[in-house]
């Protein structure tokens, strides 16, 4: 199935040499590209979250660390490049994954020959996430088919997990664009995702770009809604899973699986395997990221004449913490959706879906 409309979130040019990429801290007010082409570029653009959603954190750090190989592809910078680009961002998986990938793919060879062997595996990376993300969307179509309904499907999300965090399709909203195109009725409830509000500012705007009908809600509405009865199922991503299925997410899933479990709501979770770590045990042992508390004290936007902008929220001298992330138990979790299959958020079900992978070959 072709992605929707050919929406992607990174463009490699292969005249240029160089990365173009969607200035995801520009939206929804303006679409804005950039131009990624040195190693300090990339770093920003992912510590800044320029880019931002864990599958496409791995593919431009992919791209990153090829395009500096091929201005010096010494073991030496090999090793300090990768260290610089893993630092940009310690939560999400799929940075170290896509880099190891890189890293592997150039072993053995000469000096010579190792730039074309990672900017060939890069854009390999990026092909694989659009067949991988338009087969969660296949999986996760099933489940919405099988869901009870009358009238529209209403499914909540948190945080942006469509084609902006991936290439084409996404994760979540992968099934969403799906079922759209299958002509299955759907209307999705965005939660406002605090501090940074990647739910008001990126989920919307995809979804009103594709025609998909949408309301925005603010966080804290979320249990009543799903109390209520308007909530169908709960579909979120994912920058990291435990090998006991346990999902680290953006902060604020963890509060809807609550809410959905008390509710007797389906809580479902979509994430291509990349964003399995397999050598952690558990949630308890992932890392989570705190970001600068400017964030929650203070708010961007654009007045009504489109000039941009920045208000302080809280009072002077305020103190504040600002985790990214939160764990959600694997108890919470109805279903882990995967390029692979539907799988049990479970130490057992994640060997399941680890036996499909390696009888399939390698990632």
């Amino acid at each position: 199935m072709a992605a929707l409309d050919k929406l992607t979130s990174l463009h490699w040019d292969p005249v240029a040499m160089r990365v173009r990429v969607i200035d995801q801290t520009e939206l929804p007010h303006r679409l804005q590209w950039q131009t990624l082409d040195t190693l300090q570029s990339f770093c920003h653009a992912i510590n800044s979250m320029q880019v931002r959603g864990a599958p496409l954190i791995g593919i431009t750090a992919a791209f990153g660390l090829a395009l500096e190989l091929a201005r010096d592809a010494s073991d030496e910078n090999l090793e300090a490049a990768s260290a610089v680009l893993l630092q940009t961002r310690p939560t999400a998986v799929n940075l170290r994954w896509a880099l190891r990938q890189v890293s592997r793919a150039v072993v053995g060879l000469a000096p010579g020959e190792r730039a074309a062997a990672a900017l060939a595996r890069a854009i390999a990376l990026r092909q694989q996430d659009i067949e991988h993300c338009g087969r969660i969307g296949e999986h996760g179509l099933q489940l919405l088919r099988g869901l009870p309904r009358d009238g529209a499907l209403n499914i909540m999300t948190h945080c942006n997990a469509g084609w902006l965090a991936t290439i084409e399709w996404g994760t979540a909203l992968a099934p969403v664009y799906q079922a759209q195109q299958a002509g299955l009725p759907v209307h999705v409830w965005v939660s406002e995702t605090r501090p940074r509000n990647q739910g008001a500012s990126l989920t919307a705007w995809e979804l009103q770009r594709a025609g998909v009908p949408c309301t925005l809600v603010a966080d804290n509405s979320c249990g009543q809604l799903l109390r209520s009865g308007a909530v169908d199922c709960v579909l979120v991503g994912s920058d990291r899973t435990a090998a006991n299925g346990d999902v680290c997410n953006k902060v604020g899933t963890y509060l809807k699986a609550l809410a959905a479990h008390a509710s007797g709501v389906p809580f479902y979770v979509a994430l291509p395997a990349s964003t399995v770590d397999w050598s952690c045990a558990h949630g308890d042992l992932i890392p989570i990221e705190e970001r600068c508390g400017d964030e929650l004290l203070t708010i961007s936007g654009v007045d009504s004449e489109l000039r941009q902008g920045t208000l302080r929220l809280a009072p002077a001298g305020c103190r504040a913490a600002n985790p990214a992330f939160d764990i959600t138990p694997a108890s919470l979790v109805s279903a882990l959706v995967t390029e692979q299959g539907v799988y049990e958020a479970s130490e057992r079900g994640l060997a399941d879906l680890r036996r499909q992978i390696d009888s399939s070959g390698p990632m």
